[in-house]
């Protein structure tokens, strides 16, 4: 039986997040975010290029919502992250403790905002006849599940059911060896599982089409899902 897991809570604010230029390109973007060393925030995130053009998700995602999502909120958390690194890197260089404390959430905030759309973008395809997982993947999927529309249904109530802004996941639990169906408030990416699929429930991903109908962007994803990219990860992380 699969389980619905409660939403991730962050590390504390002795914590910051680093690393998203890093973690983008990684495989396995937003498994793990690294705390800021003593010795300075090292990465510096920049705004990825989309596999296929604006139009090319189109009907289910316009051209219009991709331009801004990505051009303009992305590019927009690429900056702040960029921002607050700059502004930690002083503040650690002037042993400033309380500008480090007041740094964080910006860190945070707009690092988790990098990793989850660069992970997010990787996910979506152009739409093809027959879309759907294979191997592996699916046979997880069928085994906890029932079958892939049992999933939809279940991933799609609880990404619906999310208050407010966040993010919901398919991840691989690494220790229980099992998928997971999580949510995240806000920005935070995904610590407690191997990410495998991440679906962006802010109102800027859909209201431009959808208006405020949450379920039927939702029920419009799934057709643009890259199944192939969310199969090629599980199988990275069952190896690992």
């Amino acid at each position: 039986m699969s389980t619905l897991r409660s939403p991730t809570v962050l590390a504390s604010a002795g914590r910051a997040f680093t690393g998203a230029g890093a973690l983008a390109a990684d495989a396995r973007a937003g498994a793990r975010v690294r705390a800021a060393r003593p010795h300075g925030v090292r990465f510096t995130a920049s705004l990825p290029a989309l596999p296929y053009a604006y139009d090319a998700l189109q009907p289910y995602l316009s051209e219009s919502i991709m331009t801004l999502h990505h051009s303009q909120h992305h590019a927009a958390y690429v900056k702040g992250y960029n921002a607050a690194k700059k502004q930690m890197e002083a503040a650690l260089a002037a042993n400033d403790v309380a500008a480090m404390i007041g740094l964080q959430e910006d860190l945070r905030f707009n690092g988790g905002g990098h990793v989850n759309h660069s992970l997010f973008w990787k996910n979506l395809r152009p739409p093809v006849e027959g879309n759907a997982p294979d191997g592996a993947l699916a046979q997880a999927i069928d085994a906890q599940y029932g079958d892939l529309a049992a999933f939809q249904k279940r991933f799609s109530q609880a990404a619906a059911a999310v208050k407010g802004s966040g993010w919901c996941w398919l991840g691989f639990d690494a220790a229980a060896r099992e998928l997971a169906i999580v949510t995240t408030a806000n920005q935070d990416p995904l610590l407690s599982h191997v990410p495998l699929l991440g679906v962006d429930v802010w109102e800027h991903a859909y209201y431009l089409d959808y208006k405020n109908k949450r379920a039927d962007y939702l029920s419009a994803i799934w057709p643009v899902i890259h199944w192939g990219e969310v199969g090629a990860r599980y199988a990275k992380a069952v190896e690992a």
